[in-house]
């Protein structure tokens, strides 16, 4: 279960989306949880690895949806391999992501280096995805922290780049054609769901003056991705490969389609690199590379 301390800090932060009062219609407040207690996994603090989750009976109180959505997402975490749901010993979570850096001695979280960028008077991030879905977590984050004025950056610059929606992925298949294509209509709600989710948040904190500049372009590329690319205030880069796995995929109506050929994204793991004042140090070349990567990709591929 949940520190009481902690717990209090997720209610005070996310407590005003928990109430917001949209309907149990299943397929909304699905997604929602799913992303809510994904985004607690992945800041690497509330959930940690080996930490129980609430009880269904806890979790169906605290984000306002019903028993059966809290099993459904419960399901969905199982399939995807971030939980493993026990019967009498709750879910327990087995899976975390993991940052690899040089500056640590071993792993830190995304959330801590996303972070500390943020924490800087300008922010600039450049990324490279497949979906916006784990980005949109941590910028909301960011946003519910420059809410509660803990932090106050002047400027925010973020440039996602996406596959186009005509690209062909080699997942999200299971070989049967009527099947892929309900699995590639998801994925492409999921997308735009997430990018307009971004281009939401980042809005409001424009229109509110919380943040005087704000910059938010979004481009398509015709790529299958095979690897998530994080450029971090032009001195830190986050690179990890996509690892191509089987797993069950639940739709929004609850139907389980088995044996899909996926990406692990959200729990994909990153090695972290920093630029520092050494010109041909190892971190210094990698860093400059990706950025001039994503530069003339973005000026000469993207859409």
């Amino acid at each position: 279960m949940m520190p009481m301390a902690t717990h209090d800090r997720h209610q005070e932060r996310y407590g005003r989306r928990v109430s917001d009062g949209t309907s149990d219609d299943g397929g909304g407040q699905f997604q929602r949880l799913t992303r809510e207690l994904l985004a607690l996994i992945n800041d690497g603090h509330t959930y940690p690895r080996g930490s129980l989750l609430p009880t269904q009976r806890e979790l169906a109180a605290e984000f306002g949806v019903s028993r059966d959505t809290v099993q459904r997402v419960l399901r969905e975490l199982a399939n995807e391999g971030w939980i493993e749901v026990r019967q009498g010993s709750g879910a327990r979570v087995v899976r975390s992501p993991q940052v690899h850096s040089p500056t640590s001695s071993g792993t830190v979280t995304l959330r801590a280096l996303i972070e500390d960028a943020f924490g800087q008077p300008e922010v600039t991030l450049d990324v490279f995805t497949l979906t916006s879905e784990s980005l949109d977590a941590h910028i909301r984050m960011q946003a519910e922290r420059i809410r509660a004025g803990e932090i106050a950056p002047q400027r925010i610059a973020l440039r996602v780049m996406l596959p186009s929606e005509s690209v062909e992925l080699p997942y999200l298949r299971t070989g049967q054609p009527a099947q892929d294509e309900r699995l590639k209509a998801r994925f492409l709600s999921i997308t735009r769901r997430h990018t307009e989710s971004l281009r939401t948040v980042l809005s409001d904190l424009r229109a509110t003056g919380l943040v005087p500049s704000v910059d938010l372009r979004i481009r398509r590329i015709r790529v299958a991705p095979q690897s998530k690319v994080y450029l971090l205030n032009g001195t830190e880069a986050l690179v990890g490969l996509y690892t191509v796995c089987r797993r069950s995929i639940m739709m929004e109506n609850g139907e389980v389609i088995e044996g899909v050929l996926d990406v692990q994204g959200l729990g994909a793991s990153l090695t972290h690199h920093v630029k520092d004042a050494e010109l041909h140090s190892q971190g210094t070349v990698l860093v400059t590379n990706m950025q001039e990567w994503f530069d003339s990709t973005w000026e000469h591929l993207a859409e």
